[in-house]
């Protein structure tokens, strides 16, 4: 079975300054689940001029703590895995995150795109899609797919919000 989550958004705000936003939105006070975010791999293909980055996102573990009974769950910290390609030519930006915690018993994925918007080529579109699945724990699987999809639903309008407060205080009023 499994949870999806959807959003879509356009960001006023050229490629550029919306790409360099997100690169910095996290470690950041509006959003105290992320503690920490590391570059554990960056290159740039020489031939086309993509840039790929690997980021390992430290996060405080959500779960209710009356799950975390479940020994599995006591866990403090859940890491995300985040890999990126940067095409500054085509100005896309293309994403795929997972969760490296608890693999063996669940699977988070998303994958998300920041390109130029067909509307206006000084505003970005933001899509992203993601999916939770969890296996192995019986009834309480419907129940953690639950909490999963309104945590990530909820994520979403916090990094859509992030990004819009992020973008104001660099770059001023959006582009109309």
């Amino acid at each position: 079975m499994g949870v999806t989550v959807e959003a879509r958004k356009v960001y006023r705000y050229p490629f550029e300054q919306v790409v360099a936003s997100y690169l910095r939105k996290y470690p950041s006070p509006m959003e105290k689940h992320v503690t920490a975010v590391k570059t554990v791999e960056e290159k740039t293909d020489l031939s086309t001029g993509i840039i790929y980055r690997r980021r390992i996102a430290t996060c405080q573990n959500v779960i209710p703590h009356f799950l975390r009974q479940i020994s599995v769950l006591k866990v403090p910290e859940v890491y995300l895995e985040e890999e990126s390609w940067l095409n500054k030519q085509d100005r896309i930006m293309s994403m795929k995150t997972r969760c490296l915690t608890w693999t063996q018993y669940a699977t988070l994925k998303e994958e998300s795109v920041f390109r130029e918007s067909s509307e206006n080529p000084n505003w970005t579109e933001f899509i992203q899609n993601g999916k939770v699945s969890i296996r192995g724990s019986g009834l309480l699987n419907c129940f953690l797919e639950v909490f999963a999809r309104t945590f990530l639903n909820q994520g979403v309008k916090r990094g859509v919000t992030i990004m819009e407060k992020l973008l104001q205080e660099q770059f001023g009023s959006p582009f109309l």
